[in-house]
């Protein structure tokens, strides 16, 4: 019985729309910017700073920032009492809410290394959205970014989330074996709604 959809996506294939709508029809809990909100909450942070390093590894400045801290005499002394808000840390808290709501089940969750978190388990429908250039980039338009920055952000957000895959998973991006259906949402919303909705009833039998 599946009891948790996990959706991984290229940015622009609106996937977080295609998952809010799944866990509409389900009647299920839909873990998305809930889950960056989660994160904050744990974290004692802003759900912007969040927002901001989540799914990407840290910046160059801030490794050999985080290096020095934790190789100084004076950094080794007061690391522990430092909240720093790098990749490691969201990494880790994300992976202890991810398990907890996958406890919980009748979820739906966005991204956020959940697919490999929950690789293991039979309860799962393990999906990846994605989409030609040209239709991420009219989607995102459609959001009301310009062409420029639309071009932009669909090339540089899906760099991140395959860097940050492959240095905390050693895995290349997308992992194609590691999802029940890759899909491309270029055949419409809908179709994509009920080709997952399809395919979990067929994995519940």
């Amino acid at each position: 019985m599946i009891k948790i959809i996990t959706v991984e996506r290229e940015y622009g294939s609106g996937a977080g729309e295609i998952a809010q709508k799944i866990a509409e029809r389900l009647g299920w809990k839909l873990w998305d910017q809930l889950l960056t909100c989660e994160i904050a909450r744990l974290a004692d942070c802003d759900q912007s700073e969040v927002e901001r390093r989540e799914e990407r590894t840290d910046p160059l400045y801030y490794r050999l920032f985080k290096s020095f801290l934790r190789g100084s005499f004076e950094g080794s002394l007061n690391v522990t009492r430092l909240k720093l808000l790098d990749s490691d840390s969201i990494l880790s808290i994300t992976e202890r809410v991810v398990q907890e709501v996958a406890t919980a089940g009748n979820c739906v969750i966005v991204g956020r290394g959940s697919q490999y978190f929950l690789r293991d388990r039979d309860d799962t429908l393990r999906v990846f959205l994605y989409a030609p250039a040209e239709e991420k980039v009219c989607r995102l338009i459609s959001r009301g970014k310009s062409e420029t920055e639309a071009v932009e952000l669909v090339a540089s957000v899906d760099s991140e989330r395959a860097e940050f895959i492959k240095e905390y998973f050693a895995k290349e991006w997308p992992n194609r074996t590691l999802y029940h259906a890759m899909l491309n949402t270029a055949t419409g919303d809908e179709t994509v709604i009920q080709m997952v909705l399809n395919l979990m009833e067929a994995m519940s039998k």
